[in-house]
């Protein structure tokens, strides 16, 4: 009766520069993914199950700030101006450079340029990968992986909550 609550479909949220060749490249190959055969070297695979959300601006300062806690590792502590910054000619240097998500989002929303792209984010896993078409890659093979059944699956998101359990 309540099986609709069982399953948690994963989210991936890109967000896109068209004028971003890899962003480009990564919001092809999400596409693909999902409406094609995942991996497309193999056509008798079925595509990816997942949502696809495209936005053309820049994530908002807590989508950032939770962006962040996605890549940092328990071992090591990520600054937000190495992850979201890009070496554009016009990206602030030295003293300059934005240290705060608020800062660097301000920044991103003037200057699209300033910022790496694209920002890809499983939402569901708690995984994000930024600028980097390979990072994007990785997130769909481990989808694939869990589709296949060669990952085990995660109990906390199979199972339901609360009092249906």
């Amino acid at each position: 009766m309540f099986s609709a609550f069982r399953r948690v479909a994963t989210e991936l949220t890109i967000f896109h520069n068209p004028s971003s060749p890899p962003s480009q490249k990564a919001l092809t190959l999400l596409r693909s993914a999902v409406s094609g055969p995942f991996p497309p070297e193999k056509p008798s695979s079925p595509p990816l199950d997942y949502k696809l959300e495209v936005v053309e601006a820049v994530p908002t300062r807590d989508q950032l700030r939770t962006i962040v806690s996605f890549v940092e590792s328990p071992q090591q502590h990520v600054s937000a101006s190495s992850l979201f910054l890009s070496a554009h000619p016009s990206t602030p240097t030295g003293s300059e450079t934005p240290q705060s998500v608020s800062a660097i989002q301000e920044l991103g929303t003037k200057n699209p340029n300033a910022l790496k792209w694209p920002i890809v984010v499983d939402w569901t896993a708690g995984k994000a990968s930024i600028g980097d078409v390979e990072g994007v890659k990785s997130m769909l093979e481990v989808l694939r992986k869990r589709r296949d059944g060669e990952l085990p699956k995660d109990d906390n998101v199979d199972q339901p909550k609360g009092w249906f359990s």
